[in-house]
This record gives structure tokens, C-alpha cells and sequence, in this order.
């Protein structure tokens, strides 16, 4: 007898996930199953808000500035007219000194990874006799207020610090054990049942209350957030209405009392010129922790152009140890 003849179908991978995919969406951020080609690296730079200066380094630390937001260095030693000076070929930044603090306002022409000395001089005869700063430039995560610190502090104080930092010690090798355990649980749709054993993964249509700033680099056609116990996440379909692609390197969430929570960020592929695609965010952070609604920040790889979605909520988890219907 002979067997009839099967077309064969060809079969391409779509990067804009179905609605359904929640779980599958929120177990990729918590297992890191899902794979992908690292992109270049963001300028090299911290957003603190403190800054510790020792007698003896020459090590300047670098402060990331965002073109049109001011960042005020204040100091807990007074400065007189003149000891701030500021090494720049582009005049890309302006600077304003008072008393004891220094507001540098980088332009709107200050671009992502571009380098700005600040030096600043003490004339009380005490060390460290100055302190130099770089500013570089990053287009969303830029710090706005640096306390610098120059003299050493009361003992209290420390041992503040120091039983601060060992509780941030446990707290990470607390999270290292967890990514042990579950990089030891199943992936994929088996991994999806292993996650919702217990709880099942929330999700939550997002796209007719959210706000969408005007200057976005992207054009939002779908969101959605999702929570499960101890995580949250979001997937956001976007039309790229420029003429270049848009890779992003970086997310952040601001709840309404202003913490921030660094997100993962995972992209199949650029979002090429007037091309629909998807960009999935998450963090390992409660939502009922956040005061939300929340602002979520994406920025692209190289370039200013960033994008800006407010009024996002994330539904309630399911209590620990709910079983899923």
C-alpha cells in the first residue's frame, strides 16, 4: 500500500508572545531558561547617592548624568569661590557652586557614554586636598543628588553601616540559594505546571490605563503585567516608529513614593523601523511590596531615546500556599 504524501510546513518563530503566555513569561525571568546574545554594554557608571572619599585614592568615580536633569554634589566641608573646575571640550555641561554644594546641569547635547571631568578643591588644609568626579553620560538612570563625604564619621554611624551591609550579605546568599534550587526544577511547559503547582501566575490587561509619555521612542500597541509570590513581570508590545532598530539595555520601575527596583530585560530581537515587537521585563521583587501605580523606564542600547510608561499596576499574587483552580 502506499502511503500518501505530507507537505511539509515551515514553520518561523513570531516575537510577540500570545496573551496566554504568562506563565511561561515569568518562569523564563525566575529560571533564566530562555537564551539570547548578550547586547554591548551600557556606559560603565552608578546612579549613587553617596560617596565616601579617602586620604590616598586617586580613583574618580563616575556618576551617571542624564542629559536636561541636574545632579548636586553636596559636601559635608564648605567651599570657597572658585574650587570647582570642570574639564570638558564640548561645553556640554553647566555648573553652579554654593556654599557647600556643586549642581552640574548636563545639556540636552550630552550624550550616552560621553565623559565629563568635575575636580573640586578644599582650602582647609585638611586631606584629601581635592576630589575629582567623571560624569557620563547615560539617557535614563542619572543621579541627582551625591552626598560626599570627606571627614570620618562617628563610630555609631559605621557600625550602623557595617550591620546594613551584613544584612544585604544574607539577603544575597539567601537569593544564590534560591537561583541554585531552581535552576534544578524542570523548564518549559513542564516547568510552567511546576511553577503554578501551588500558585498560579496572575496577569492583568494593562493597555487602557496606562499613561504613555509623549517623547517615547516607541509606540505601545499591548501590555501586559503578571505577578506570582515573590516575583512580577511584564510583557510590552511595541511599534518602532523610527528609522533606526531599537535594542534595550536596561529597565527600571518607580513606585509612587519614588524606590526603584532595576529590572531584567529579555528581547528575542531589535524592534526593526515600523516593525511590531515584544520586550519582557521582571524582577524577583513581591509586587505587594511596591506602592504602585508604578513608572516603568526603558532605554535603548546606544543612543537617547528611552521610553516612558506610567500608571502600571500588577495584580495581587496568590497567597502562599493556594492551590490554582
Amino acid at each position: 500500500m502506499q502511503l500518501a504524501s505530507v507537505p511539509l510546513v515551515s514553520w518561523r518563530l513570531i516575537p510577540v508572545l500570545p496573551p496566554t503566555s504568562g506563565a511561561l513569561l515569568v518562569l523564563a525571568l525566575q529560571a533564566g531558561t530562555v537564551e539570547t546574545a548578550d547586547p554591548p554594554r551600557p556606559p560603565e557608571c552608578s546612579a549613587t547617592s553617596r560617596v565616601d572619599l579617602t586620604t590616598g585614592s586617586n580613583e574618580a568615580p563616575s556618576v551617571c548624568a542624564t542629559p536636561e536633569e541636574p545632579v548636586t554634589f553636596v559636601f559635608d566641608s564648605p567651599l570657597t569661590p572658585g574650587a570647582v573646575a570642570v574639564e570638558s571640550v564640548s561645553r556640554s555641561v553647566s555648573v553652579a557652586q554654593g556654599d557647600d554644594f556643586v549642581t552640574v546641569y548636563p545639556k540636552r547635547g550630552f550624550l550616552p557614554a560621553e565623559r565629563v571631568k568635575l575636580t573640586v578643591r578644599f582650602n582647609d588644609g585638611a586631606a584629601p586636598e581635592r576630589t575629582s568626579f567623571w560624569l557620563v553620560g547615560h539617557a535614563a538612570r542619572g543621579a541627582r543628588r551625591v552626598e560626599v563625604f570627606r571627614h570620618p564619621r562617628a563610630a555609631d554611624a559605621l557600625k550602623k553601616e557595617a550591620a546594613e551591609a551584613q544584612v544585604r550579605a544574607n539577603q544575597c546568599q539567601e537569593e544564590k540559594a534560591r537561583l541554585l534550587l531552581e535552576r534544578k526544577e524542570p523548564g518549559g511547559l513542564m516547568g510552567t505546571v511546576w511553577l503554578e503547582r501551588t500558585n498560579a501566575v496572575q496577569s492583568k490587561d494593562m493597555w487602557k490605563q496606562v499613561e504613555h509619555h509623549p517623547n517615547n521612542a516607541l509606540s505601545a500597541r499591548g501590555i501586559r503585567s503578571y505577578s506570582h509570590p515573590g516575583s512580577l513581570a511584564a510583557r510590552l508590545e511595541f511599534l518602532n516608529p523610527g528609522a533606526e532598530p531599537w535594542t534595550a539595555a536596561g529597565a527600571v520601575l518607580k513606585d509612587s513614593k519614588g524606590e526603584e527596583v532595576e529590572l531584567s530585560v529579555w528581547q528575542e530581537t531589535a524592534i526593526p523601523p515600523e516593525t511590531l515587537g515584544a520586550i519582557v521585563v521582571g524582577a524577583q521583587r513581591d509586587p505587594g511590596q511596591l506602592s504602585c501605580p508604578c513608572t516603568l523606564k526603558l532605554w535603548e542600547t546606544q543612543g537617547p531615546r528611552t521610553v516612558t510608561i506610567g500608571n502600571i499596576t500588577f495584580p495581587a499574587a496568590a497567597k502562599q500556599g493556594s492551590t490554582p483552580e
